[in-house]
């Protein structure tokens, strides 16, 4: 059994091992691998293991021997479902594994934007504290959680967790979400979040009816006090919008670990943006997050061989 691992480096840039995947047959790992040499490298391989790497009905068409792919992610638009399908190709994908790291860095871009620890930080190592004639200072307003109201637009696995840990720090929960639950307290319509949360977490999967639903008309529903977070995809919001609501101050922050176009584009309207904070979508890349997702990926293939293949997308 031929197992080909096309992009290796997302998951597993050296810290990991592969060394599960060997009780299955030979694996041969690539660290990137730009599409023209997609059909050479897979040859004739029984399966393959990717992240981001497009797999079209050419590339099917070119590989018959091809039987499995088993998606590195939650998400699995790069892959040709239907295609896959008509040449009796198994995929599957990991649902759930980052819940952890994303709530963790919804919390780390809030609790930026209410203390600017950053921001301190770097005037104190600037000396500005050494030359204060008072005990303390603050060079920006400062907000505590305790009270404030978190939006959260989606409420999956990911949604959820923001909620509690939004709980913990005292904050008053509001939600809204396409499939209404008995635990939430709070839903709301989407015009009622927008106009009333002093935070809102995007947690809503891309859908036709979901992409730039955050633009200029919704933006301007929000409070100018109010901070937008985004760690769901980058297409939820239009960026050029976004852009001139922060350097308008309509809105008083934007943070964002996903962008429309990844890697991000030198064109991108957020570079440069005030009052903006961008990671460059790391939520998912804490070693213990990855090392869930390896695990998984390794589970899902020792299920396909087995018979019983599990977390199945086609």
């Amino acid at each position: 059994m031929k197992i080909t691992i096309l992009d290796g480096n997302a998951l597993n840039p050296g810290d990991l091992s592969w060394d599960a995947l060997k009780a299955f047959g030979s694996v041969s790992v690539y660290p990137r691998t730009a599409p023209e040499d997609v059909i050479a490298r897979i040859g004739d391989s029984d399966a393959i293991l990717l992240n981001k790497i497009a797999i079209t009905e050419e590339v099917l068409a070119a590989c018959p021997k091809l039987r499995y792919i088993g998606v590195q992610a939650t998400g699995y638009n790069v892959i040709d479902i239907e295609a896959c399908r008509r040449h009796h190709v198994t995929v599957t994908n990991v649902p759930a594994y980052s819940t952890a790291g994303v709530a963790q860095l919804v919390f780390a871009f809030i609790c930026e934007f209410a203390c600017h620890v950053q921001l301190h930080s770097d005037s104190v190592m600037a000396g500005d504290w050494t030359r204060a004639p008072d005990f303390c200072y603050w060079k920006v307003p400062l907000v505590e959680l305790e009270g404030k109201t978190l939006g959260i637009f989606g409420y999956g696995n990911i949604g959820s967790r923001v909620a509690r840990i939004a709980q913990a720090f005292g904050m008053q929960v509001q939600v809204c979400t396409r499939t209404p639950k008995a635990e939430i307290a709070h839903p709301v319509d989407f015009e009622t979040l927008l106009k009333t949360s002093d935070f809102i977490s995007l947690h809503t999967p891309l859908t036709p009816q979901t992409k730039g639903i955050i633009g200029s008309s919704s933006l301007a529903l929000m409070k100018k006090t109010a901070y937008l977070i985004n760690t769901a995809r980058g297409a939820l919001v239009d960026e050029v919008a976004v852009r001139k609501a922060l350097d308008s101050g309509s809105i008083a922050g934007y943070a964002c670990d996903v962008v429309e176009e990844e890697p991000m584009l030198p064109s991108n309207p957020l570079l440069g943006a005030p009052n903006c904070l961008i990671t460059p979508h790391i939520a998912w890349a804490a070693t213990e997050t990855r090392n869930r997702l390896l695990g998984v990926v390794t589970e899902n293939l020792r299920a396909y061989f087995s018979g019983t293949p599990q977390n199945v997308v086609s």
